[in-house]
Parts: C-alpha cells; structure tokens; sequence
C-alpha cells in the first residue's frame, strides 16, 4: 500500500494511493500515528479497504498532502552513511553509525515550503531514504529486524551548516528548524518495494542534478541500523529512521552552495516518490 495524509496543516486526514487514484479513508477511523502501527494497522487497514473501497471518495487533484505520518515520537538520523559523502565534507568513514535527533516539529508535507531560518546563510539540502518503524523494537537482532520495519519513505534533511558545525554542541541545532523534516508524498509499505538495497536517489535545485545516487552505496545497511539502534534506545511504532544522504550537498561544492529565497528543490527516491519545496525566508 501506499499511505497518503492530506488536508491543511493540523487537520490531515488518512488515504490510499492506488493504481486507480488517489482515496480518502477517513471513514476507517484512524490516523497514521504511533497507535495505528502499535495494532497492526496495516493489515487491518488492507482488510477495511477491500471491502469499503467502493464507498471511499477520491482525493480532489492538487490537495495538500501533509507529512506521511502523524508526528512520530522521533525522528532519528544516520550521519555519513553514504563513503562519497564523507569524502566530500572532508570526514573519515565511520566505524560505527553516526546517530543525531532532528526536532519532531520539523516535519512537514513533501511539498510545503521550506522557511530558511532567521540569520541563516548556509541553509543546504540532503535527499535521503527514511524508514519507518512499524511496531515497538528493543534489543532486535539484526536477521529480524525488517520484521519491525511498516514501510519507506522518501525525506529531505534540510540542514543549517553553520548552526550544526560552527555553533559548538551537537548536529540537532542544525537540523531542527521548522519546515526541514518534509516526509512524503507517500509511506510505501516494504511488500512493494522489491529491493530497498538499489533504489537511485536524487535531488535537483532549480532544475540543475546535485545528487544522484543509490542505495546501493550505503555503509550501514537498513537491518543493521534497526538492531543497531535498538541497542540504545527502544524504537515505537511510527519512528522515523532518516538513513543518510549521497554525496553532492551544497557543503561539499567548491565553492560551497546554499539556498536562498526562491530556490526550488526536487528530491525523489525510486518508487517512492517525488517532492517539491520553495525556499521562502522567514518572516
């Protein structure tokens, strides 16, 4: 299945994307939050579908859609998963994974704007796989844990530089602002996608290919980073794991490149959709 929220911000309801168009499922009762997950959702979601498909509307083309998921109760991030990328900002290939937090209150829908923050010069982009947890995991062995996985999607990990880098402390200063956790359009449940291990990702801005690259090429691979994690802290159904990006960030160019107001980024990941965010400054 493909999930969909949609609606003004606050007020998302639930719906399905299917070969046939996109459905308001509301009626089942639910959001895509942490209970939904937590009581096998997905399959009782499936279930309520083939017999209530026929009554359910379809979504009015060219409506909002919101974050993917209701607001999880962590959003966890995977620095330099990616060899070329550690190259090109100078860092030496991790040992271990590299594990940051980004502000829940980040997150938005995959095509609403992006607010470069107040003061910011050095606001930079990263497309990136995100996994999503689909019921509550601790301690998982790494041969079990896509059992713990609900399904993927695709996320764009809006970074300030000089915030995350230049202000001392740890990454989570640059990476929380509002508007830099956009989800979507869709979760993709894992039974659809045939090979998490080779999916091309990609990002454009303003029309011009800064990233392209592939699954392929990750240091840690998802399994691993379910277990890994589990070892720290105990990960609840809707979690949100951002794996890490391909190289061609703007803090890698020579000169570096940053967006300003106007900028329009494209992001996609195969399968999983396309996105779309204006820069905007903030007001």
């Amino acid at each position: 299945m493909k999930l969909i929220r949609f609606g003004l911000p606050g007020a998302e309801k639930p719906g399905i994307v299917t070969e046939a168009g996109t459905f308001d499922v509301s009626a089942f009762g639910e959001d895509f939050g942490e209970k939904f997950f937590e009581t096998d959702g997905l399959q009782r979601l499936a279930a309520w579908w083939e017999k209530n498909s026929g009554s359910c509307a379809q979504v009015p083309a060219g409506t909002r859609l919101g974050s993917c998921v209701q607001r999880p109760s962590k959003i966890i991030c995977i620095g330099l998963n990616y060899a070329d990328h550690a190259r090109e900002t100078n860092a030496q290939i991790p040992a271990e994974p590299i594990v940051f937090f980004k502000s829940t209150s980040s997150l938005v829908g995959p095509n609403d704007n992006l607010i470069i923050p107040r003061n910011s010069e050095k606001t930079d982009w990263e497309v990136e796989l995100a996994v999503v947890i689909g019921k509550k995991a601790s301690y998982v062995d790494e041969k079990d844990a896509l059992d713990y996985v609900a399904g993927y999607s695709l996320h764009n990990d809006y970074s300030e530089r000089a915030f995350q880098l230049e202000r001392g402390g740890q990454w989570v200063k640059g990476k929380s602002n509002d508007t830099f956790a956009p989800l979507g359009p869709w979760l993709v449940t894992k039974d659809e996608v045939k090979d998490i291990n080779n999916l091309r990702l990609w990002l454009t801005v303003n029309g011009k290919t800064m990233q392209d690259g592939t699954t392929a090429n990750l240091i840690f691979k998802i399994p691993f980073l379910v277990s890994y994690l589990s070892q720290f802290m105990t990960l609840l159904p809707g979690d949100v794991i951002s794996t890490g990006t391909p190289a061609g960030v703007g803090l890698g160019m020579n000169p570096q490149v940053y967006l300003k107001p106007g900028d329009v980024i494209e992001l996609g990941i195969d399968g999983l959709g396309s996105s779309k965010q204006t820069a905007v400054a903030y007001k």
